[in-house]
């Protein structure tokens, strides 16, 4: 990764863009001037030099403050995540403060930019190139949000403040501040694969399955019962190598999950049914799933033998009632490797 101050002139390269919007900047043409600021700049950076094509772009403002060691957290946060296939990380959940994308996509946003900078501001066109990328039409909603979160992917807390107060428009004033800076990190944010996610727990104050599998926040049920579940159907069969499972946060350590075990189910059910050493070496639910581990002290954690992969479902069974509610802050569905 490569940080460089842009000099001034290229800061706001403006003779690229007057030529665009040759006239008085009123609202909607600043929002014009700026898109096209943006994407000029990154154009230049982008092309720079055969070093930077393996870098990341990181994409700040003049107006923040930032935490301290900023920089490292960021580039370890993307070192980490140097297997997948990943397009922006989010370091703010505001505007388009704290983006960071990889060089190669570049191109591409900046083009997008560049057709339709009149239309929306910028971080509502970078939300529209994710749609293009991964959404399909015959789909819902919910389908969509799951792909795009494999190509977005935020990191809480988050690391830079807006503490402008008066903007580039004369007489306007914005109270942007971003509510997850001072925040503490209460769940651990991990990139799975994309699934639709059940459960039969009641959720406590819409911290929801579905955020969390996000990595947007804990999960939080009122007392588990025997029988309840968390189920995550894939989209498509995954080939996992491992997976972890931690129970209870800081604030609410004794809210773990007890008598739960991990169950999958293999893409090939079947097959796996026939074979005595897979009967040997794990249970067989009644509806088809392999129990594969258990919570053990508020964690599960472990490996998933090749012959139980791909998996279409991964499930949380209670077995027993509990006396306690329930958190779940860390979900990590790690693929093995193609």
């Amino acid at each position: 990764m490569h940080r460089k101050k842009a000099p001034f002139t290229s800061r706001r390269p403006k003779e690229n863009c007057i030529v665009r919007n040759g006239y008085h900047l009123n609202e909607l043409e600043w929002g014009h001037f700026d898109n096209l600021c943006e994407g000029t700049f990154a154009k230049n950076r982008s092309s720079k030099s055969s070093v930077f094509e393996e870098s990341r772009f990181q994409k700040l403002e003049d107006d923040i403050v930032a935490k301290p060691h900023y920089f490292s957290t960021m580039k370890n946060f993307a070192l980490q995540l140097s297997s997948e296939d990943w397009m922006v990380l989010e370091f703010s959940q505001l505007g388009f403060i704290g983006k960071m994308f990889q060089a190669p996509d570049l191109t591409l946003i900046v083009e997008f930019i560049f057709m339709f900078y009149k239309e929306k501001p910028i971080d509502w066109l970078l939300d529209h190139i994710l749609w293009v990328k991964v959404c399909n039409p015959e789909k819902d909603a919910k389908h969509c949000d799951r792909q795009k979160s494999n190509l977005r992917i935020r990191f809480r807390p988050s690391l830079f403040q807006h503490v402008g107060l008066h903007s580039s428009l004369a007489g306007k004033i914005q109270k942007l501040t971003d509510k997850d800076f001072l925040k503490p990190l209460l769940h651990k944010v991990h990139v799975n694969p994309p699934a639709e996610v059940f459960t039969s727990m009641k959720v406590y104050q819409g911290h929801s399955l579905e955020k969390t599998y996000m990595g947007e926040d804990y999960f939080w049920a009122i007392t588990p019962i025997a029988g309840d579940y968390i189920l995550f159907k894939f989209d498509k069969p995954v080939k996992m190598e491992r997976y972890l499972f931690r129970s209870g946060n800081p604030e609410h350590p004794g809210d773990k999950l007890m008598n739960t075990t991990i169950e999958v189910l293999p893409f090939k059910s079947e097959e796996l049914e026939a074979k005595q050493e897979t009967k040997n070496k794990y249970l067989r639910t009644e509806d088809g799933f392999f129990r594969i581990g258990k919570f053990e002290n508020g964690i599960a954690e472990g490996t998933v033998d090749a012959s139980l992969t791909p998996v279409m479902q991964l499930r949380l069974f209670t077995l027993k009632d509990s006396s306690v509610w329930a958190i779940l802050s860390e979900i990590h569905i790690k693929k093995a490797p193609d």
